[in-house]
């Protein structure tokens, strides 16, 4: 079972920065996916960024030019940049693990993030 440790959330005034980061506590595959989720209050959680070792990485429409995912592949940790943060990114922020060689998914915890003034 790998287990995901988050961190990095807060309040953020809206146009600010946050960085989150989470660290796997083992690299199960060599073949693996890392990424995001999240989760606002009354929906369903949606995909925010996914990278895949190798380097393909998938990212949400919503936030396209404001958010950066990337990846220590030395410290199985995966970190989300998200700059210009608008009240809409509020929500709980979920870590992402895949291993295409097992075929098993792990979550994080969750950390909130909450954009307001």
């Amino acid at each position: 079972q790998v287990q995901l440790v988050e961190s990095g959330g807060g309040l953020v005034q809206p146009g600010g920065s946050l960085r989150l980061s989470c660290a796997a506590s083992e690299s199960r595959s060599s073949f693996n996916t890392m990424g995001w989720y999240r989760q606002a209050p009354g929906k369903e959680r949606e995909l925010v960024a996914t990278t895949t070792r190798g380097g393909s990485t998938n990212i949400a429409d919503s936030v396209k030019g404001r958010f950066t995912i990337s990846r220590d592949y030395a410290k199985n940790t995966v970190y989300l940049q998200m700059n210009s943060l608008k009240p809409e990114d509020t929500a709980v922020y979920y870590c992402y693990y895949y291993s295409h060689t097992y075929f098993t998914t792990n979550w994080g915890q969750g950390t909130q993030v909450t954009v307001s003034s």
